[in-house]
């Protein structure tokens, strides 16, 4: 029995079709690069692997529909915000590293708008960048040192600035507003649309999508479906929070 996706989230439930599942893998296959999960990993692994190379063959299998798990589940915001600290990349790769992956991070979020406008993938695409509003005296001196650190790494105004109480008034007015800062690297978005739209696309491309299609195991050069199967150079596992459900990866990954 299928399930009612629409009922999962308020994207999947606006995300303009019917979310109809595409037919299963129901063969063995050869593919150069089988991508096992169709969420945003394995979309965009798939789409630049077709722009870089149109006569690489590559194949998706996921196990319910594409933007299923959090690709169609999440905040709808496309963010270049690091997920805890640059100081973790300092400790393993060094500073000028952790510096290029921010500035891609800043580049992400531009890319991502391109590559929706381009496709002609709806995505409610709006780049407004991040407001965090300061409205506490406490608050106040940890935002503006956290702006002040900023410079420390080498960004500038244009990146992250401090705006005071009139200017952050002059962008939203709000009760006991003390100033904000402020990071243009930030966009809303629809993100069941680009998951479901970015399928489309990579199809378009080329690419093999089979859904309803769960790995039951991932070998060296080999995935295996309940019906079928598909042989590749390269297997990209492209799971991400499911990761723990297959067979021998448990703990092998921390999200």
């Amino acid at each position: 029995m299928t399930m009612d996706y629409r009922s999962l989230s308020l994207w999947l439930d606006s995300a303009g079709d019917d979310l109809t599942p595409r037919p299963p893998l129901g063969v063995a296959g050869d593919v150069d690069v089988a991508i096992v999960g169709g969420g945003y990993t394995g979309l965009w692994t798939a789409y630049y692997l077709k722009k870089a190379d149109p006569s690489v063959r590559v194949a998706i299998v996921e196990k319910e529909i594409a933007g299923f798990g959090a690709s169609g589940r999440n905040g709808g915001w496309c963010s270049a915000l690091f997920a805890g600290k640059r100081e973790r990349i300092v400790h393993t790769h060094g500073r000028a590293a952790a510096v290029d992956m921010q500035r891609a991070m800043f580049d992400t979020v531009d890319e991502v708008g391109k590559v929706a406008a381009d496709e002609g993938i709806d995505a409610h695409f709006l780049k407004g960048g991040t407001f965090n509003a300061v409205t506490a005296p406490p608050q106040f001196q940890r935002v503006r040192a956290s702006v002040a650190e900023e410079r420390e790494w080498g960004f500038g105004e244009d990146d992250y600035a401090w705006l005071d109480r009139a200017e952050a008034g002059a962008r939203l007015e709000t009760e006991g507003l003390l100033g904000a800062a402020y990071t243009p690297h930030c966009a809303r978005l629809h993100p069941a649309r680009l998951a479901r739209g970015l399928a489309r696309t990579v199809e378009g491309l080329g690419v093999a999508v089979y859904e309803r299609s769960p790995a039951l195991s991932i070998e060296d050069g080999k995935v295996t479906t309940p019906d079928g199967s598909l042989r590749a150079e390269v297997v990209v596992r492209a799971t991400e929070g499911y990761t723990p459900g297959l067979d021998g990866f448990r703990r092998t990954l921390l999200p």
